[in-house]
């Protein structure tokens, strides 16, 4: 019965050590994710306003050397 005990606390205590590691795993993620979709929505708005791209556009552009 002991032995059984003790295996079960070593089983818990593992357990507990990898859900605190995937914990942070998945915090480090959402933090990634919430970061993208900053980057994404700012990236969104500069294409809604037109703002300068610094391409220019093709009626704009001179044509290639080799022609």
């Amino acid at each position: 019965m002991e032995e059984r005990l003790i295996e079960l606390e070593t089983k818990i205590s593992y357990q507990d050590h990898l859900i605190g590691e995937l914990n942070d795993v998945v915090t480090r993620q959402q933090k990634q994710i919430d970061r993208l979709e900053k980057a994404i929505s700012r990236l969104h708005e500069q294409v809604r306003s037109g703002s300068d791209s610094g391409l220019a556009r093709p009626d704009e552009e001179s044509p290639p050397p080799h022609y």
